[in-house]
């Protein structure tokens, strides 16, 4: 991609106002229309919002849209929205045992909510914020229940496919047993044994890290520095790896981009943590700065690879780097995307997670005193996010429900809607596509105040 060196917060917070003004009207339209019996939205087809059974991993999406939106404008019909249908949709997610999606449902909804009340933007009695604190603490200490020990002695939260199963996008969800200890919280297991919630989540993270990531050192034929595998196998009888593999990606040996996407995120959000850390915790997995260079090489050779290997010239990727019809297309990191080449789709949710997970890193580099570094991955972060704020990823038709074009959800499955005319999908939203943009929205528009935002608070 050719990032734009110059650009500066400031210089985007026009394109973020415009997304913001049309997001509303649709945010609180598609709220009025949705029922909590149809499950939750998941992807629009034609245009229209729909459920799509699977797991139901997109709620908390659904409603923390709302409660960005609230803080973007201080509309407090989007807070009435957000507040209410968190306290009545979301209780049973706080206690949900089957998924690994307990940050993307409830740190989007509990997590916001708390982030607000603790900077005052809502009036709130106190009995609110503890009630909000106690779903965060019960949050994280359900989720750190799905683990599953390798015979490295470290383990990893497993997904919603079993024991066996490590995914990338994991990661993410770390917040929540991150946030849960930050507020004091433990998991407390048979024989009254006390499970340290901030050690489980590094124990997963330092375990994506060595299977999940490449970093061009011969693992196999197909090792690039930066590849991402979006599921790591193992063996549950004796802890031993076994090989990659991917649910939604076209190869175990290719980088599904949205995978990619949420290890880039999920380790920077980690990473602006560290500082919250005391050495003494940190000497237990040897040290601060070695387990600080585990998670400097992650994002630096992830996000290399998005900028230097896969993307297009204006920051977007298609759906998977190996993903075939692109031998057809030529040297597409040279152009702009096309989202309705004849080959294979782009995926612009991909592009919204990176971006954020680029700036956050580059703002823990520039705190650091890596300047040269840190201004590239932010530039790199808001040129991304210039080219999602303008056509023809904006969805500026008011009847099109969604908010960000082009998003993919799983291409090998066939979920994805090809318009008429077409070859391949596009045209179509996602409900972790609209949340991301408003998350990389907000981020921005506080970066261009000189204020910052956390999932832990600041």
């Amino acid at each position: 991609m050719q990032i734009h060196t110059a650009l500066e917060p400031q210089h985007l917070t026009s394109q973020i106002d415009t997304f913001v003004a049309m997001a509303v009207p649709k945010v609180i339209a598609l709220h009025k229309r949705w029922k909590r019996e149809q499950g939750s939205p998941v992807i629009t087809v034609d245009g229209e919002y729909t459920a799509r059974t699977w797991t139901d991993w997109t709620l908390g999406f659904f409603i923390g849209q709302a409660l960005l939106l609230y803080d973007l404008t201080g509309d407090a019909q989007l807070l009435s929205l957000g507040r209410e249908r968190t306290y009545e949709w979301m209780p049973s997610h706080i206690s949900h045992t089957g998924v690994h999606d307990h940050g993307f449902n409830n740190v989007s909804t509990y997590g916001n909510l708390r982030r607000l009340i603790l900077e005052g933007r809502l009036d709130a009695e106190a009995r609110e914020l503890d009630m909000c604190e106690l779903a965060l603490k019960i949050s994280g200490a359900v989720q750190a229940m799905r683990y599953q020990k390798t015979n490295s002695g470290k383990g990893y939260i497993y997904s919603f496919n079993g024991p066996h199963s490590l995914f990338a996008d994991t990661i993410r969800s770390m917040r929540s047993l991150v946030l849960s200890h930050h507020l004091g919280h433990h998991l407390v297991g048979e024989a009254e044994v006390h499970i340290d919630l901030l050690r489980r989540a590094f124990e997963h993270a330092l375990t994506t890290a060595e299977f999940n990531v490449y970093y061009g050192e011969g693992r196999d034929t197909f090792d690039v520095a930066g590849r991402v595998a979006h599921e790591s196998i193992f063996n549950t009888n004796d802890g031993q790896y076994r090989c990659p593999s991917t649910q939604q990606g076209y190869s175990p040996f290719t980088t599904w981009t949205r995978g990619a996407s949420w290890v880039i995120l999920g380790f920077a959000e980690l990473l602006e943590y560290f500082p919250h850390i005391s050495d003494e915790v940190f000497a237990e997995f040897d040290g601060r700065q070695q387990i600080e260079a585990v998670f400097k090489r992650v994002l630096q050779v992830t996000s290399d690879y998005y900028i230097d290997g896969y993307t297009c010239a204006d920051g977007i990727p298609f759906w998977d780097t190996g993903a075939p019809g692109l031998a057809s297309i030529g040297d597409y990191r040279a152009s702009k995307s096309n989202p309705y080449n004849t080959y294979e789709p782009v995926d612009s949710s991909a592009a919204a997670i990176t971006a954020q997970g680029l700036i956050r890193y580059g703002n823990y580099l520039n705190k650091t005193g890596d300047d040269f570094a840190a201004q590239r991955y932010i530039t790199a972060g808001l040129t991304v996010a210039q080219t999602l704020f303008a056509e023809p990823y904006l969805s500026s038709k008011p009847q099109h429900e969604g908010l960000l074009l082009h998003s993919v959800y799983h291409h090998p499955r066939g979920f994805d809607r090809i318009p008429s005319g077409q070859t391949v999908p596009c045209d179509e939203s996602s409900l972790w596509g609209d949340y991301h943009a408003l998350e990389l929205a907000l981020l921005i528009k506080r970066m261009a105040a000189n204020q910052y935002v956390t999932f832990f608070g600041q």
